[in-house]
């Protein structure tokens, strides 16, 4: 059996257009001295799909003789082709049914492809049965052309120049200059710091002390670093950096009673005494 490149290409290319349903087509060639040779293929427009087979339909069908009796008049089908997305590559009992009923001359074939994971096979009559056949020849339908018969020329760079630029190109600084970077990961810290700060301040208690005059009822804040002992007083930082207990917790004497002032013209007691004159 022989097959065109092109034709394989043409099948793949319509497997993959639909990678969850099966697609059909029919196959186009003739018999020759070595056996099947395929030139062509008409795809399965309107054909009954679904993800595990697909049915010709008579739209399908209609379509496919159409385009056969006006491009490939003087040829026949010589069997037909589908795909098996993700599924593999063999015949199916709804396959078996197809061939069977709709190509089951002596030569006639089924091509199978899984565009997942791009196997391919063919299978054909052996006797009454179907099996897979094992030699398929490819054509390349542009074999002969003479050499520089395109007349395209050498491209500029070969493949190490390419690769050398695709090396500078990935080693090159792409975005702003190192400077900029620095700037703004400092930039970005520092105001970082001042919103932990502040929300710090803001949310968390912090503790007051403050002495009151019992004079004049007035609150005065103590200094910084007063703080409260374990026994209740208050201990106060001195200038040369150690503590002294508040002027509020130092023991002060009591008082001297005042001493009795004399009473001008104080009228004299009972007795004839100055009241002035302490007694004995």
């Amino acid at each position: 059996m022989t097959i065109e490149g092109e034709v394989l290409r043409q099948i793949r290319q319509h497997a993959r257009s639909n990678s969850k349903t099966e697609v059909c087509g029919v196959l186009i060639g003739e018999e020759n001295g070595n056996g099947l040779s395929i030139r062509a293929r008409i795809p399965g427009l309107n054909a009954a799909q679904a993800g595990t087979y697909v049915t010709f339909t008579q739209d399908t069908w209609e379509h496919i003789y159409k385009i056969k009796d006006k491009e490939y008049p003087e040829e026949r089908i010589m069997g037909w082709y589908h795909s098996h997305p993700g599924f593999g590559v063999f015949l199916s009992d709804h396959d078996s049914f197809i061939h069977k009923n709709f190509f089951s001359s002596a030569l006639q074939v089924a091509w199978v492809y899984d565009p997942h994971s791009d196997e391919e096979g063919c299978f054909g009559w052996a006797g009454e049965r179907l099996e897979r056949v094992s030699e398929i020849h490819v054509k390349d339908g542009k074999g002969g052309e003479e050499a520089g018969e395109t007349g395209k020329p050498e491209p500029v760079g070969g493949i190490e120049d390419d690769e050398e630029t695709v090396e500078e190109n990935a080693g090159a600084e792409i975005g702003p200059p190192t400077w900029l970077k620095w700037t703004l990961t400092v930039v970005s810290y520092v105001l970082l710091m001042a919103v932990v700060f502040v929300a710090t301040w803001m949310f968390f208690p912090r503790q007051q002390i403050f002495f009151v005059d019992p004079f004049n009822h007035t609150a005065i804040e103590a200094p910084p670093g007063t703080r409260i002992n374990s026994d209740g007083t208050l201990s106060v930082p001195r200038r040369d950096g150690a503590d002294q207990p508040s002027p509020e917790n130092t023991a002060r004497p009591a008082p001297a009673a005042p001493e009795p002032r004399p009473v001008p013209n104080a009228p004299k007691t009972n007795d004839g005494k100055d009241p002035n004159v302490p007694r004995k």
